[in-house]
């Protein structure tokens, strides 16, 4: 058949589209060498970003546990901060009465070993006449004329102020001097 031999001419030139010609560039050892390094370098990048994704929710997890046993006991301490105020404020009732001398070194002892239990717990308390107002820690409940005392400062502490590592738990509730 003469047509016949003709396309098999065309198989053994290497015309584009024919099965020869692809046969011949799977043979070829650049065009398949390229085409290896090719799908190495995106299998690589692939791989790589798989491995960063995954270091960064390692990084991410290992800093949420540590954020939750920092602050694990936020919850409690800030339920407790009322039994502190309470005993302040049974120190300054009693301190005025002769009476209550033991009664109140009593509590002051106790109050200084609640103090020191939470501070070791990284929970501190702030809130003194001369501070510094700052609005981030302290709620002003009011000013008033303090001449002893530089304006925009704390002139006297209503309720004491505490912080966890840090992280305010509760405000200093306090006067402030304005005038």
């Amino acid at each position: 058949m003469p047509g016949m031999e003709h396309n098999e001419e065309k198989v053994k030139a290497g015309v584009p589209g024919s099965e020869a010609a692809d046969e011949a560039a799977t043979l070829d050892p650049a065009l398949e060498l390229a085409r290896c390094r090719e799908e190495l370098a995106a299998e690589t990048e692939r791989r790589l970003y798989i491995l960063a994704e995954s270091e960064n929710l390692k990084k991410r997890l290992v800093k949420e546990k540590e954020e939750y046993f920092k602050y694990a006991t936020e919850n409690i301490v800030s339920e407790l901060l009322p039994v502190l105020d309470n005993l302040e404020l049974a120190l300054m009732h009693g301190r005025g009465a002769p009476a209550c001398k033991d009664l109140v070194m009593g509590v002051d002892m106790t109050r200084k070993v609640f103090l020191d239990i939470l501070a070791r717990h990284g929970v501190e308390e702030f809130g003194a006449p001369g501070e510094e107002f700052n609005p981030e820690h302290h709620e002003a409940l009011g000013v008033e004329e303090a001449p002893d005392v530089p304006r925009n400062h704390v002139s006297r502490v209503m309720q004491k102020g505490y912080r966890l590592r840090g992280r305010l738990l509760r405000p200093a509730k306090v006067m402030v001097r304005q005038g």
